[in-house]
C-alpha cells in the first residue's frame, strides 16, 4: 500500500495538504516581511525603481571597468544626486517659503501692497455689501493661516530628516543590490509567486518598464519643468523664483492640469498687483517652456518604448494613493495600479485562451 512522502508531485492527499499549508505558511510571511519592512518600504521601492533606471548607463560602464566597480560607481552617483535632489527642495520649502510667508503677512498690512489693491477693489465689492475693511480684515486672516501653516509645514520637513536619511541609505542598499542581482531576484520571484513562470516574468517586466515610467517620465520631467518654471518667474520678476520652481516640479506630479496649480495663481498675482506685462511674459513662458517643450518634447523622448497609462488612470492612481498613502502615493499609486492593469490584461488574456479552447 502506497503512502504519501511529502513530495507534492506524488500527488497524495497528504502531500497535497502539506503543500497547501506550505503556501500559507509562505503567504504569512510575505505578510510578516511587509509589515517589519513597512517603514522604509519607501526607499526600497525608490532605490529598486533607480536600479531599473541606471542598468543601462552601469552595463555600459560596466564593459570598462567591471560589473562590481560600475555597480558601486552607479549607486555612489545615484545617492549623491537624489540627495542634493531632496535636500535642495527641502531646504527651497523651509527656508524660502517661511521667507515669502513673512513677505506675504507684511503685503497686506498697512501700507503693503496688496493693502492698495483692496482698497480699491473695495469700490467695487462695496455695491455687494462688502466694504473694504472687510476685505482687508479676510486677506489678512489668510496671509497669517498661511504664514502659521508654512511654519508647521518647515517644522515638519525639518523633523523628517533623519527618516530621509534612512529611506536613502536602504534605496541604496536596495539599488545595489538590485543591480547585483537581477537574475537571481526575478528567478526567485518566478519560484515563489504561485504563476506561470511565463506570466511572472511578464509582471516582473512590466514592473520594470512601469518604474522606468515612473521615473523618467514623473520624476525627470518633473525637475525640468521646475528648472524651466524658474527661469520664467525670475524673468517675470516673481518673488522667491526658486521656491515657486520647486512647487512647480511637485505639482507636475499631477497631470495634465498640476503645473497650472502654480503658473495662474502666480500670474494672476502679478496682473492684480498691476504687473500686467510680467503676468503675460510668466503665463507665456508657463505656457511655452514649462507644458509644452517638458510634455510635448521632452517627456515623450524619455518614455519612449516604456509602458503607458492613460492619464485619467494616473490621475485617479495619484489621487488615490496620496488619499491612501500620502505623499508616498505619488510615486507608489502609478505603480501599484500599473501592475493591476498588468494583471487584469493577463488574465483577460487567459480567458480568452480558454474560451477558445471550449469553442
Amino acid at each position: 500500500m502506497a503512502t504519501g512522502t511529502g513530495d507534492p508531485a506524488d500527488g497524495t492527499p497528504e502531500a497535497t495538504r502539506e503543500h497547501r499549508a506550505l503556501a500559507w505558511a509562505a503567504a504569512a510571511s510575505l505578510a510578516v516581511m511587509f509589515w517589519l519592512v513597512r517603514p522604509i518600504a519607501l526607499g526600497i521601492l525608490v532605490g529598486t525603481l533607480l536600479a531599473f533606471l541606471a542598468q543601462p548607463a552601469c552595463q555600459r560602464l560596466a564593459a570598462r571597468i567591471g560589473a562590481r566597480w560600475a555597480v558601486l560607481t552607479t549607486v555612489i552617483v545615484s545617492g549623491f544626486a537624489v540627495a542634493v535632489t531632496l535636500g535642495g527642495l527641502g531646504w527651497l520649502f523651509v527656508s524660502r517659503g517661511t521667507v515669502l510667508a513673512t513677505r506675504l503677512v507684511a503685503a497686506v498690512g498697512p501700507l503693503g501692497f496688496v493693502d492698495s489693491v483692496l482698497t480699491r477693489a473695495g469700490g467695487f465689492t462695496a455695491r455687494i455689501g462688502v466694504s473694504s475693511d472687510q476685505l482687508r480684515d479676510h486677506a489678512r486672516g489668510l496671509a497669517i493661516d498661511a504664514a502659521s501653516s508654512a511654519e508647521h509645514i518647515a517644522a515638519a520637513i525639518a523633523s523628517t530628516t533623519a527618516s530621509a536619511l534612512l529611506g536613502l541609505l536602504f534605496a541604496m542598499l536596495a539599488m545595489h543590490y538590485i543591480l547585483r542581482n537581477e537574475a537571481r531576484v526575478s528567478g526567485r520571484i518566478a519560484d515563489v509567486v504561485p504563476l506561470r513562470p511565463a506570466y511572472t516574468m511578464a509582471l516582473v517586466a512590466e514592473f520594470r518598464r512601469v518604474g522606468r515610467a515612473t521615473l523618467l517620465g514623473s520624476v525627470v520631467t518633473g525637475i525640468v519643468q521646475g528648472g524651466f518654471a524658474t527661469i520664467g518667474f525670475w524673468i517675470a520678476g516673481v518673488p522667491e523664483p526658486l521656491f515657486f520652481g520647486a512647487a512647480t516640479a511637485v505639482a507636475s506630479f499631477v497631470p495634465v492640469v498640476g503645473v497650472l496649480l502654480v503658473i495662474v495663481p502666480t500670474s494672476i498675482g502679478l496682473a492684480v498687483t498691476g504687473h500686467v506685462v510680467s503676468a503675460l511674459i510668466a503665463l507665456g513662458w508657463g505656457l511655452v517652456f514649462v507644458i509644452g517643450v517638458s510634455d510635448y518634447v521632452i517627456r515623450p523622448r524619455l518614455v519612449r518604448g516604456e509602458a503607458k497609462v492613460p492619464s485619467i488612470v494616473t490621475l485617479a492612481a495619484l489621487l488615490g494613493g496620496v488619499e491612501v498613502l500620502g505623499l508616498q502615493g505619488l510615486l507608489v499609486g502609478p505603480v501599484l495600479m500599473a501592475l493591476a492593469l498588468a494583471v487584469l490584461q493577463l488574465y483577460a488574456a487567459e480567458t480568452r485562451a480558454r474560451r477558445h479552447l471550449d469553442a
